[in-house]
């Protein structure tokens, strides 16, 4: 078994998850960028996409796919596919025919993970943020629970696979699993060298729920204030020269050790590539505890409150 076959995750009914995949938040980027970064990340070797409706780059997610299934270089079945239900789309009776559209986008017939994309809903019709004459986001009091009985009628239906949810505490994810008839498989959320979010993994795993971390490389997030940089930590540098790795490949495969699951995001050849280049060394213990030690509890996104 070669180091990257030990980094997947085996899903309700067999579906195995690679740990690692190709996150497609792109919002600087156009659709080319977004079509050239996922044939890249395919033929490198990724065969994991997280995917988004908010995003707003489904299709060319989808084309991408397409040439790559054309050409050979896949088949549909080999590749693990995640979209997310967006917050405006809570309502039982809007939740099929938002996932309908993102298979319709993607030009796919089912997708492997469903995610609610966060615990809030917003006022459904209209605008991705609805908001006032003040600015501030109009709520639905949608709960997310009756969302989640909706993405279980889509499991049946064979449109979905495995579903999950993203950005849930544990209290949250709590609500979900006392209700739950198809418990939810992943929760995914911000998780880097400075948040480690190590008691929310813990409760995940007694669980039986993968934790997924998005920005696992840090990012700028969405806040005011100017975030500290993951990768320019002295120890980070100091581990990454000794391994002769990059920053950023030592920070993912400091996560895969600890049993997560990652989407990073990048539509730079070299980064993509870079990126998956983290199956042929491992860190110490020794090492993994100074890593561990950079935690900050900084979290960097939110969504608009």
């Amino acid at each position: 078994m070669s180091s990257k076959d030990q980094f997947v995750f085996t899903l309700r009914g067999g579906l195995k998850m690679p740990a690692l995949g190709l996150g497609t938040y792109a919002p600087k980027e156009d659709d080319d960028d977004v079509f050239n970064a996922v044939h890249t990340a395919v033929k490198v070797g990724y065969r994991h996409l997280d995917c988004a409706a908010i995003y707003r780059n489904e299709i060319a997610v989808g084309s991408a796919i397409k040439k790559l299934i054309i050409e050979g270089t896949v088949q549909r079945e080999d590749l693990f596919i995640t979209s997310k239900l967006w917050n405006t789309c809570h309502r039982p009776d809007l939740v099929r025919a938002s996932l309908k559209k993102s298979l319709d986008d993607l030009g796919l017939k089912y997708l492997d993970m469903y995610l609610i994309h966060w615990p809030m809903a917003y006022k459904e019709g209209g605008e991705f943020h609805p908001r006032d004459e003040n600015g501030k986001v109009l709520f639905s009091d949608v709960d997310y629970v009756d969302t989640w009985k909706a993405l279980e009628d889509c499991v049946d239906e064979g449109l979905v696979r495995n579903i999950g949810v993203s950005n849930f505490s544990s209290k949250q994810l709590q609500r979900i699993l006392d209700k739950a008839r198809i418990k939810p498989q992943i929760n995914q959320v911000e998780c880097h060298l400075h948040l480690s979010n190590s008691k929310l993994q813990k409760y995940c795993q007694e669980n039986g729920v993968v934790l997924q971390a998005y920005a696992p490389l840090g990012s700028s997030g969405n806040k005011t204030e100017p975030p500290p940089k993951c990768l320019e930590e002295p120890v980070l540098l100091e581990i990454a020269k000794a391994k002769n790795k990059t920053p950023a490949q030592v920070t993912l495969r400091y996560l895969l050790q600890r049993g997560l699951s990652l989407v990073p995001k990048s539509v730079t050849p070299q980064r993509i590539q870079e990126n998956f280049q983290i199956f042929d060394f491992e860190l110490s213990s020794d090492e993994e505890k100074q890593l561990q030690n950079l935690n900050k509890d900084f979290r960097m996104h939110t969504e608009d409150m």
